[in-house]
């Protein structure tokens, strides 16, 4: 089959749809599932490293998602499928749970039904199958997709509906005990709470959103341009970035680096790393206030203005960029230099790797993905993957006979 010039990736009609699960179940458990359960990973048009100093990012929820479908089981233990990477594993949910060592991508499953306990419910056993069309590893925010869904298939196996917000703080809460990554609220608050058609510009302090309509797609689209550098923010780099803003809020004498002004470091005792995190958190804050404005107005010039800002800033002063995303950056940059109707680019996600995320015209897609993945080959030998995404739905139950 050809592509389209303006299809700009390899994905199938209905990514969003992950197929197989119920088959997968009924083939393993002999019967169909009873309860099924998704939610959307999500990418960030701006806003980064920003959630967890109490400050504004503005994600969107994108059409892929993790599914888990289950029942009940009388059996003595759970079981988990894990059906993309053909692996399961086991747990008994009716007592008290620690992590797997032995399988850590069962952990945020684990971690919901730990803190669903520790709400006051009785989980019983499950068996239970997952898959997913979020991309592990890409800096779309798979594992709070799995989270969320996980929470909101327990709200169906245990009788209880939390608040949209309540789900969003279980899930972090199970990704800080269980995982082991110190997250800020973003990603689950976006997976929980997502509107279609909008971007949510979210207050991390005040944990409120406020819908932000995207461009209609006659004007422009999102791309996501996947490295295929997996990241693993648990490996400390991340937990290193926060530790430094909370040692320079503290040096500041705020609570959070969104309390801080730029002014306010010219006389602060920062140590190097500190003063170049402060002034990244504090420059971003702004950018993303002042990006979710120019969203509002239909003003994607300079949205994608912005983009572009938020990547050097991350690239110099976070220092969470990494060659192949400086190279997705770069080329885009150099389309939109050429009068390429591309507006903007940066990376997105925790960095080290992962994804970039592109705001183009529709009209130039088919050039731009090209481009792309030349400019990606010639350097490092390979091609990037290149997704188009609208901006979904959060998190949600389904029937089963869909699945």
């Amino acid at each position: 089959m050809t592509r389209d010039r303006n299809q700009p990736a390899d994905e199938s009609p209905h990514a969003d749809h992950p197929a197989g699960a119920g088959r997968a179940f009924a083939a393993r458990f002999g019967r169909p599932p009873r309860f099924a359960a998704s939610a959307p990973g999500r990418v960030n048009l701006i806003g980064e490293h920003t959630d967890y100093n109490d400050g504004f990012v503005l994600p969107i929820a994108i059409d892929r998602r993790a599914l888990i479908v289950a029942d009940t089981t009388a059996a003595a233990r759970s079981t988990f499928l894990a059906l993309d990477l053909g692996e399961s594993a086991e747990a008994d949910l009716t007592h008290p749970l620690e992590p797997d060592a032995d399988h850590p991508w069962a952990n945020y499953l684990l971690g919901v039904v730990e803190q669903f306990r520790r709400r006051g419910a009785e989980p019983p056993n499950l068996e239970l199958a997952l898959t997913s069309t979020v991309p592990l590893g890409a800096g779309l925010s798979s594992s709070a997709a799995i989270e969320t869904a996980m929470a909101t298939l327990m709200e169906q196996v245990v009788g209880v509906e939390l608040d949209p917000l309540e789900k969003a703080l279980l899930c972090q809460r199970a990704e800080h005990a269980f995982p082991g990554t110190p997250c800020g609220i973003m990603d689950m608050f976006v997976a929980a709470m997502a509107r279609p058609d909008h971007a949510l510009l979210i207050d991390c302090r005040a944990r409120e959103a406020k819908p932000i309509r995207m461009p209609p797609p006659e004007q422009a689209v999102v791309l996501i341009v996947d490295t295929g550098v997996r990241h693993e923010l648990a490996d400390g780099a991340y937990a290193a970035r926060r530790a430094t803003c909370e040692q320079a809020a503290a040096r500041l004498g705020v609570k959070a680096l969104r309390d801080a002004a730029i002014d306010d470091l010219a006389d602060a005792a920062l140590t190097q790393d500190e003063h170049r995190r402060a002034t990244h958190v504090i420059r971003e804050n702004e950018r993303t206030l002042q990006a979710a404005d120019r969203l509002e107005a239909g003003d994607v010039a300079r949205f994608g203005a912005l983009m572009f800002q938020s990547h050097e800033s991350l690239r110099y002063l976070y220092e969470v960029s990494c060659p192949e995303l400086d190279t997705i950056v770069d080329a885009a940059r150099d389309l939109r230099d050429e009068g390429v109707p591309l507006h903007g680019a940066r990376m997105t996600g925790g960095g080290f790797g992962g994804s970039a995320v592109v705001l183009a015209s529709p009209d130039a897609t088919g050039r731009i993905g090209d481009h792309l993945r030349t400019a990606f080959r010639e350097r490092h030998g390979r091609e990037p993957r290149v997704l188009s995404t609208t901006a979904a739905g959060a998190a949600g139950a389904h029937t089963t006979a869909s699945y």
